[in-house]
């Protein structure tokens, strides 16, 4: 092929692919319609009015359209309106494919007459019950228009039993509806039981219907779920005067609104989460959270991290000594007793403790139970408290920081070094710091909670190096995402103190030596 020819064959192929494309676009949409007929009636002539069902079908049309359903809106409708507009929804339905949807929705006056439901349009007038399928529109209508498109799912949903407006009229005595028996692939809803009433509710909408547009969005939960939520809301609603009832015989599944796909990084953090709840590994699920600590399965993981440690860190350990696995016991070594739950007066005098924060509170629980289930916790606390007691003696105190004339150039003019090394003082921050190394300072203990909600025995007079397993090599790695984050990351608290952080990058940037 020349050079000449090449780009108009690819040209030929490119118009090709968009003709193919074009004609695929319209059976796509065919196959993914969703339409729907929708019907409110309320002002009757000849018989009581009604309040709700105008507002009702508003209401819902547009709710359908919110969630995809092209939408046939029919209100106040006689009855040739009502037959025409179920006779085109049908014919709609039919050229719509066979993976369409099809949904009708009335909301108005219905009655029952020897088992057959009937839809009163606006215009009824109606003398003998042997006249009412003259004058009314049966529901089977409805269904036989749905069965011939042959399509895959169907849905009838029928507010339509608020009370019989023919009481008067011999054999037309039954209250609500009879249930309807309906094709394979629909589902069918009533806003009350076969039989019973429904109220029409005192505020702009029935309580069915108004409960069902609130929950017809909810994104992934299949339809059966759906009106069981409506149901029980009504129930609710309504003081348990009106139970909504569905009946389906769908082979398929369907939601109004498709759960939204995760996306290839959701899917990784959650195979992650669950790779980590799996291992039941305190360290694991510890480095799981300072890695994420903000993603959603974050409070999971401290509420598993707060069990775990419960369940397996004794008095003393850390996390990764509370890790490894237990060694045998030896044929020789004697059966421990249970432990004992600790009595209320032991629990209320910790307690007591805690709230007074102080260092004469634990030693009075000490006193009082040097052996006891708290023992160790109120001798960490009350460490805890002496370390950081202000102190006089002049030989304790803490070095003080770099004086200025003594700083190097660049200290002095950025407030951070030209260079840090792994085992040379850092030179800056607070006195605890610039005089130590970062192989020091590894091996001291958090300023707080490296995980919020993480129990003080956890992390309290622990070194970071316990649960990060850090050495220069696997600090680096550490290091780098602080130096790769920019300001983002440096402006995060660090449990070592932000200068520490800092210090760590510049570290990083000249190759961790």
């Amino acid at each position: 092929m020349s050079n000449r020819t090449r780009p108009r064959r690819h040209a030929q192929i490119l118009f090709a692919a968009l003709v193919l494309l074009s004609a695929l676009l319209p059976v796509r949409a065919m196959a993914e319609a969703r339409l729907a007929l929708v019907v409110g009636n309320g002002a009757y002539v000849n018989v009581t009015a009604l309040r709700n069902p105008v507002n009702d079908a508003i209401l819902m049309a547009d709710s359908l359209r919110k969630v995809g359903f092209e939408v046939t809106l029919i209100t106040e409708a006689k009855q040739d309106e009502l037959i025409r507009a179920i006779s085109e929804f049908g014919r709609k339905l039919r050229g719509a494919g066979d993976d369409a949807t099809g949904l009708f929705y009335y909301a108005g006056h219905g009655v029952q007459s020897f088992g057959t439901n009937f839809l009163l349009p606006v215009d009824i007038a109606l003398q003998d019950a042997a006249d009412l399928s003259l004058v009314g529109v049966p529901a089977q209508a409805v269904l036989r228009q749905m069965f011939s498109a042959r399509n895959r799912t169907n849905i009838v949903i029928l507010d339509a039993c608020r009370n019989n407006p023919f009481v008067t009229i011999p054999d037309l005595s039954d209250n609500g509806l009879a249930e309807i028996k309906a094709p394979r692939g629909t589902f069918l809803a009533y806003s009350t039981a076969p039989g019973d009433i429904a109220v029409d509710g005192t505020g702009a909408n029935s309580p069915f219907t108004e409960a069902l547009a609130t929950h017809l969005s909810a994104p992934g939960v299949p339809i059966e779920a759906l009106f069981k939520d409506v149901r029980v809301e009504v129930v609710e609603t309504t003081g348990g005067r009106q139970t909504p009832w569905d009946t389906s015989s769908l082979t398929v599944d369907f939601q109004f609104v498709p759960a939204k796909a995760p996306t290839p990084e959701e899917i990784q953090m959650r195979q992650l989460w669950e790779s980590v709840q799996m291992s039941y590994d305190p360290v694991q699920v510890l480095l799981f959270l300072r890695a994420n600590p903000d993603n959603i399965y974050a409070d999971d993981a401290r509420a598993l991290l707060r069990d775990l440690m419960a369940k397996t860190l004794k008095p003393g350990e850390s996390v990764a000594e509370a890790a490894k696995p237990a060694e045998a016991p030896s044929e020789t070594t004697a059966e421990k007793p249970e432990p004992v739950d600790p009595v209320q007066s032991e629990r209320d005098l910790i307690e007591q403790a805690r709230q007074a924060g102080t260092a004469d509170a634990y030693q009075a629980y000490l006193d009082a139970y040097p052996e006891g289930a708290f023992a160790e916790l109120a001798r960490l606390e009350l460490r805890t408290i002496e370390n950081n007691a202000p102190r006089t003696d002049p030989i304790s105190r803490p070095p003080e920081p770099v004086a200025p004339e003594k700083q190097t150039p660049d200290v002095a003019a950025t407030g951070m070094p030209d260079t840090v090394a792994f085992n040379t003082p850092l030179g800056i921050g607070d006195p605890e710091i610039a005089t130590r190394s970062i192989a020091e300072i590894i091996t001291g203990s958090p300023l707080f909670p490296p995980i919020d909600g993480l129990p003080d025995i956890a992390w309290k007079d622990k070194a970071c190096a316990n649960c990060h397993h850090w050495n220069q090599e696997n600090l680096c790695t550490q290091a780098k995402t602080y130096l790769a984050g920019g300001k983002a990351a440096l402006a995060k608290k660090h449990p070592l103190g932000g200068t520490f952080k800092q210090a760590l990058a510049i570290w990083a940037r000249d190759g961790c030596k």
